[in-house]
């Protein structure tokens, strides 16, 4: 009987353990009961964001795929609790650096587009949100996207109105050796925003607000075929928010934070299957 091909699922698992291997050592600790290794946490958490479900559901499903426990060595579930603290206890840079390392993995051109757009965050805790005067119901999130797989190089995210213009200095200082050209709509309409990219080797390619005839002239001179690539990061968002649903799932922003880039992750993972 011929051996049953790698389904999706698997070698999503296998890239996954590869990357966390690469990213984080075995154990936290060297007091560490050694009953799960940090790799095992990271995947079944970036399992638990592709399938959209809960850390009950996901556990109850590992139970039928021997095949995925195989390939990271998983010879008993953790509870769900544990999966939970394991969480908690992985910073942000952990993910962060993880997602450094998809990136990676992925055919980029260096013509990344930047584009926000809000996530629902309906279970933010209440305690939070009335001691900070906080109404707002969304994340914005604000991602940079490589228009040519696709893959998300950094993002963005806040509780507050921040302007666009304000949160692309950020970005583009930390991802400079990654960009070649910027692309963004009026809302990066800023000279100084421009300045920045200039002066880290990025050629920012943002529309002006039209204010004169003189704005209208430039953004007619506009590459109107290369600037049209922007479109990916409206893309990418729907993508993340149809594929993998409401992972923002967290009573707590700190962790909603991690969710994001857990999820961010998770689309870069796939873009390489």
């Amino acid at each position: 009987m011929e051996a049953l091909p790698k389904s999706r699922l698997l070698r999503f698992v296998e890239q996954a353990i590869h990357l966390a291997r690469r990213a984080v050592a075995p154990y936290s600790s060297k007091f560490s009961k050694r009953r799960y290794t940090l790799h095992q946490h990271i995947v079944l958490l970036c399992l638990k964001v592709r399938k959209n479900t809960t850390y009950r559901t996901l556990l109850d499903e590992l139970i039928e795929m021997p095949r995925i426990r195989k390939a990271i060595n998983l010879d008993e579930l953790p509870s769900p609790s544990t999966l939970c603290k394991a969480f908690n206890r992985l910073d942000m840079a952990v993910w962060r650096v993880l997602l450094n390392l998809s990136i990676m993995l992925l055919p980029t051109n260096g013509v990344v587009g930047i584009d926000a757009s809000g996530f629902d965050r309906s279970h933010a805790s209440k305690h939070y949100t009335k001691r900070t005067k906080l109404t707002i119901q969304q994340l914005k999130v604000t991602l940079l996207v490589d228009t040519r797989a696709n893959a998300i190089l950094d993002l963005h995210v806040t509780t507050t109105r921040k302007h666009d213009s304000q949160i692309a200095p950020s970005l583009i200082k930390r991802n400079a050796e990654n960009v070649a050209i910027l692309l963004g709509d009026k809302g990066y309409d800023d000279q100084k925003v421009r300045a920045l990219a200039r002066d880290a080797g990025v050629r920012p390619l943002i529309k002006h607000r039209e204010f004169s005839s003189l704005h209208k002239a430039w953004n007619a001179r506009l590459d109107a075929d290369l600037y049209g690539l922007r479109s990916q990061n409206e893309t990418v968002n729907s993508s993340l928010k149809r594929k993998y649903g409401a992972f923002v799932r967290s009573r707590y922003w700190w962790k909603q934070f991690r969710e994001l880039v857990v999820g961010s992750l998770t689309h870069n993972i796939d873009k390489t299957l």
